[in-house]
């Protein structure tokens, strides 16, 4: 079993207020976690963090792609990242979720985000 004080979580949400409340409770769990607003933000600090196991990202965001888009591309580019999807109002088939990645429906419980970040950072 992996320790989570050493995952890094990279969440990407365009609403901060959200972003902030799942980065402080991701923290208090005992991640690591870089905040990005935006999918072109995200991939901008992939180009230089080579520490991220986890991509949680909203699939509704404004700018160039969407969540579901920047999961492909982080698929495509950075294989060894796993991938986290969250949406209120879009609910992706496990086929449109690139490598295996799961989904989780907004609003989401802790326990929730907890134990799917656990399921993605065991089975690799």
């Amino acid at each position: 079993m992996r320790n989570i004080t050493q995952a890094t979580v990279l969440i990407v949400e365009d609403e901060m207020f959200v972003r902030m409340i799942g980065a402080e409770a991701l923290q208090e769990a005992g991640y690591a976690v870089i905040e990005a607003g935006s999918a072109d933000e995200a991939l901008s600090i992939l180009e230089s963090a080579d520490d991220v196991q986890v991509l949680f990202t909203d699939i509704r965001m404004p700018g160039s792609m969407d969540g579901l888009r920047l999961a492909e591309v982080v698929h495509e580019r950075w294989p060894g990242i796993r991938i986290l999807l969250t949406s209120g109002d879009t609910h992706p088939s496990r086929d449109a979720i690139p490598d295996d990645g799961r989904f989780i429906p907004k609003p989401y419980r802790f326990e929730s985000l907890s134990r799917e970040l656990t399921t993605l950072l065991d089975n690799r």
